[in-house]
């Protein structure tokens, strides 16, 4: 597919705008539990203990997590037989409900442990449909790219991710300093949920609107969910190889964005208000960074990339954590976040399109969407829950560097295998006859 004029160039960005947006509502409502945490805690779980009540709220976060391999087969497999544009409208459907649960749920004074059974189904109807959300649009995105451009093309899925973070952080920002602690204890924190429900039927009307890939409408589909499943068993080796890759990014981000206000406010001791203002810097610099990789790796290549963020955060991430705890500061909490941000977005742009371009055509979306949610399920997810405890055993501040470190040695080894596995001509073949379809 080439952009021969500026009105065919006006309609492809009105495409990544339609599905960028829709993943930007997805991931907004999927993070937006993380940077409430610890209020949602004394919301469904108050007991005794501090700690133990805030495992408790990071633990249900990381439950929804659990769901989204389970959401990638299922609803992968109904994309890669339906088509990208009808799955992503069911995506949204079933998030928009999973959000309100949560929003409207009373309390553990009212319900009792009813109450954060309630908030549990609906972290896994969160789950299920963040499973395939970032399958779907980043294969959405990367049948729409231009040859040479795939990479620039799929940053966007994660770059409307990053929209999702300032735009929370904003959030979170403004109730802060307009609502006192305890009326965010007692309902300020449903606040940023209400909105992300609210927006829902715009994003709902702009999904509508897409138009199905030609590679999808030109290639051959899985006739069953059976078969999807059969193929991605049959690919399994690539699947978990994909996994690994993914094992860095996931990590990555949920330390930075989704934990941020929690380590500051619990480990660090600084204000709600400072830790966002650092939460929003972390947004505007992922996404300047995730575009930039993706650009560079269609230019440079996948592998360089993929093997020189692993190799950085293995050198600093315990030495910038440590330098961190031994004095916490805002700066020194700013700097650390924004080097792991340059590390999130160097490696995240180039992953994306690599995880892409090894699964077979019939079973795109529920071949990435299951080897990113694998990740994000034993990883990513529990990332906030991890970083806590591993704080909690220590007594080291510094003890999220550890777990960040061991991401990165997962990654660095997919990246060795995915080099050695995966030919160029093995990238380019499944991708040969779809751009062939597409351009005639």
């Amino acid at each position: 597919m080439t952009i021969d004029t500026a009105e065919e160039r006006r309609r492809v960005i009105g495409k990544i705008v339609r599905v960028a947006a829709g993943n930007f509502l997805e991931m907004y409502d999927f993070i937006v539990y993380g940077y409430y945490a610890t209020y949602i805690a004394e919301t469904f779980f108050p007991i005794g203990s501090q700690f133990a009540s805030l495992m408790l709220s990071l633990t249900t976060f990381g439950v929804g997590y659990l769901m989204r391999p389970l959401g990638a087969l299922i609803l992968g497999a109904y994309i890669d037989r339906k088509g990208r544009r009808q799955g992503l409208i069911v995506t949204l459907g079933l998030m928009a409900i999973g959000t309100l649960t949560i929003a409207v749920t009373p309390g553990y004074a009212t319900l009792g442990l009813l109450a954060p059974f309630i908030v549990l189904i609906g972290r896994l109807l969160q789950g299920l449909s963040a499973g395939v959300e970032l399958g779907g649009v980043s294969v959405y995105l990367s049948e729409i790219a231009t040859p040479g451009n795939r990479g620039f093309y799929t940053s966007w899925q994660s770059g409307s991710q990053q929209v999702a973070v300032i735009f929370t952080a904003l959030i979170g920002i403004a109730l802060t300093s307009t609502v006192t602690p305890a009326q965010m204890t007692s309902w300020g924190w449903r606040i940023p949920l209400l909105i992300g429900c609210s927006i829902v039927p715009l994003i709902f009307w702009m999904r509508r609107s897409l138009e199905e890939t030609e590679a999808f409408r030109n290639a051959r589909h899985a006739s069953s969910a059976r078969e999807v499943f059969s193929l991605i068993l049959d690919n399994w080796s690539i699947v978990l190889i994909g996994t690994m890759l993914s094992v860095l990014t996931t990590t990555i981000f949920y330390l930075i964005t989704a934990y941020t206000p929690t380590f500051g406010r619990q480990a660090l001791h600084f204000d709600a208000g400072a830790n966002l203002i650092v939460t929003l810097c972390v947004g505007f610099s992922n996404l300047f960074w995730v575009v930039a990789s993706g650009w560079l790796s269609d230019r440079t290549g996948r592998s360089p990339l993929l093997i020189a963020a692993p190799l950085l955060c293995l050198g600093t991430a315990y030495p910038a954590m440590a330098w961190l705890a031994s004095d916490p500061t805002f700066a020194k909490l700013l700097g650390v976040e924004l080097w792991f941000s340059f590390l999130f977005g160097l490696y995240n742009g180039a992953m994306i399109p690599s995880v892409i371009e090894m699964m077979p055509q019939k079973v795109r979306t529920a071949g990435f969407s299951l080897a990113f949610s694998l990740a994000t399920a034993i990883f990513g997810g529990f990332t906030p829950a991890i970083a806590t405890y591993l704080i909690e055993v220590t007594g080291s501040k510094a003890a999220p560097g550890l777990w960040l470190s061991f991401a990165a040695a997962i990654s660095l080894v997919a990246a060795l295998l995915a080099r050695a596995k995966m030919t160029a001509s093995d990238r380019r073949s499944d991708w040969s006859a779809a751009e062939a379809a597409v351009s005639k």
